[in-house]
């Protein structure tokens, strides 16, 4: 019976690890070739190096990387945190409360979600400048709060619309208002939820370029994306050198999304008890 069942699910085993070869393959590739000088990744681009050198790390630590790396992290996570807490409290009277305006708010946000960022690019530079803001990191965290509230207002709604309403009304026979409801019992609650609005904008807000292409323009102020030029001569492109790069950048993202996997994991776990 056993093998039979096992038969019965090679076609996904097959499928699996098909997949993880197609996304695997590329990551390995990447840091395969950081290991290598530019003459042995012009010579021989596929193969392993035929010794390892660390030299593309060390350029890139002697370099402002780490300088872009902190960047990053301050826009990157401030930015993630004011998404979750904002998008939290947002998506509470549209989940659990009934007004007149409350389907119409939420298609608003729905509407949100389908405006294209680069037509934003020159209000947003003109606001940037009239706040004072420009050429600094912190320039870079409205545009990135902003365009994640939309859907994750939606991934929060959707979520606070399945949770018991039960939770609410023993609540309020303690004499509980909405503000004790919300940050005491159902946003606890929200760990699946938070984690994967976290992952979601947290890879966006790391990855973005546009805006600090825009809004930056002092190399102490670029975050990575716009650090990584600085691996691009005018004439060659020193390909290990950005290997060496975009994997440090990638560790993070990885580091990320493992965490939060695990407490998507924990969080599931514990609502369907709770529940």
């Amino acid at each position: 019976m056993k093998i039979v069942q096992t038969l019965s699910k090679m076609p996904l085993y097959v499928l699996a690890i098909v997949i993880l070869v197609l996304t695997g393959l590329p990551f390995l590739i990447m840091i395969n070739t950081s290991f290598k000088s530019q003459f042995e990744f012009m010579t021989a681009p596929w193969s392993l190096p035929d010794v390892f050198t660390m030299q593309n790390y060390k350029v890139l630590f002697a370099s402002d990387f780490f300088s872009y790396f902190l960047n990053s992290v301050i826009v990157a996570v401030i930015s993630v945190v004011l998404v979750i807490v904002l998008s939290a409290m947002a998506s509470y009277p549209l989940a659990r409360m009934k007004f007149r305006l409350n389907k119409p708010l939420f298609l608003l946000f729905l509407v949100g979600m389908m405006i294209p960022i680069h037509t934003t690019l020159i209000p947003i530079y003109l606001l940037t400048i009239n706040l004072g803001l420009y050429d600094t990191i912190w320039a870079l965290i409205g545009p990135g709060v902003a365009f994640s509230l939309p859907v994750s207002i939606v991934i929060f709604t959707q979520f606070l619309k399945d949770l018991p309403k039960e939770l609410e009304e023993s609540a309020e026979m303690d004499g509980c208002g909405h503000f004790t409801i919300f940050w005491k019992i159902l946003f606890p609650l929200l760990t699946p939820a938070i984690s994967t609005v976290a992952i979601y904008n947290f890879i966006h807000i790391w990855n973005e370029f546009i805006f600090a292409l825009v809004l930056t323009s002092s190399p102490e102020n670029y975050t990575l994306p716009l650090g990584l030029r600085d691996f691009y001569g005018d004439f060659s492109v020193n390909v290990p050198g950005i290997m060496a790069a975009l994997t440090m950048t990638s560790l993070p993202l990885l580091l990320v999304y493992l965490v939060a996997q695990e407490k998507i994991v924990k969080g599931v776990a514990a609502g369907s008890v709770k529940g």
